[in-house]
């Protein structure tokens, strides 16, 4: 991969080195489906920046990294632009200082690939209305995730408050293998269910948008318990005609489902890497109504 700084540049001389840099290396810019735009800070951008790398070599994209340095210092933005034949796209990171940093959308707009969408990604803290955000704004697919909140729970409560159809958390992504579980649980039927219980430790999104869920389809009133964690250990759901349906993981890959009258079976159950989250939310750029009506109930529930 070739690295070609620009430092007190201009969006104008990043697109025309971008375009350079491509023609020299025989890598169109045709065979990338979207821009990723990512707001982050220093501490997190590597991080960050992995996750995106990878899960471009599912979804080839231009990655632009948006780091608010000081803005207390004069006028200046630098950018870092990472090309190769083995990248799965472009990555751009953009340090942006003074004034500059309450003016992202302005440097990023020259920069976004025409007629492809436009997803916003915040790995960290976001905004609380990211339709409203100047970034946010720019984008079809608004990505955020409550886990990294300085008060989760907080964060994912209040997601619907702002809420436009396009907007995503991956407190709810990491939460595709259970829901997949859980359904096929019930592919044969095992009659009503009474109650419900979601074990997680504390302070865990991804439970109460899971307790959420099953209490809307299930119809019963299902809730979250504090367990040693890590992230979701267990969740149990009382049967009208007595025993539970339980589901069980006490690693980070195996689960255990229970259902009465069967023998224990156990499934694969495994904590994804943020890459994965990523690529599988970069697959839908159409709203996840299933999530807005999860939100919708979560709301409901915490304002009793």
């Amino acid at each position: 991969m070739t690295t070609f700084n620009l430092t007190e540049t201009t969006a104008s001389k990043i697109s025309s080195t971008l375009t350079r840099l491509r023609h020299q290396m025989g890598a169109p810019a045709v065979g990338m489906v979207l821009t990723l735009v990512m707001v982050v800070d220093e501490a997190g951008q590597y991080d960050a920046v992995r996750a995106a790398t990878d899960a471009a070599r599912e979804h080839p994209s231009r990655i632009l990294v948006v780091i608010n340095r000081d803005p207390a210092e004069g006028n200046r933005l630098d950018a870092e632009i990472r090309v190769g034949e083995s990248s799965p796209g472009e990555i751009v990171l953009l340090r942006l200082y003074g004034k500059l940093t309450g003016h992202a959308d302005s440097v990023i707009t020259p920069l976004l690939l025409t007629d492809t969408p436009v997803v916003v990604w915040w790995p960290a803290g976001s905004p609380a209305v990211p339709a409203e955000d100047s970034v946010g704004k720019l984008a079809s697919r608004r990505i955020t995730d409550s886990r990294a909140a300085r008060d989760s729970v907080k964060a994912i409560t209040t997601r619907l408050d702002g809420y436009v159809p396009g907007d995503t958390d991956l407190a709810w992504t990491r939460l595709t293998p259970w829901r997949s579980l859980l359904a096929a649980a019930f592919d044969q039927p095992v009659g009503a269910i009474e109650s419900g219980v979601v074990e997680a430790a504390a302070g865990n999104p991804s439970a109460l948008l899971l307790a959420a869920w099953l209490s809307q389809r299930l119809g019963a009133a299902v809730e979250v318990a504090e367990s040693p964690g890590p992230g979701l250990t267990a969740v149990r759901l009382a049967l009208a005609s007595g025993g539970e349906l339980k589901v069980s993981r006490s690693d980070a890959r195996l689960a255990t489902l229970s259902k009465p009258g069967q023998p224990d079976r156990r499934v694969a159950l495994t904590r994804r890497p943020t890459s994965e989250l990523l690529a599988e939310e970069l697959r839908r750029l159409d709203p996840d109504e299933t999530y807005f009506s999860a939100i919708q109930q979560l709301a409901k529930v915490s304002a009793h």
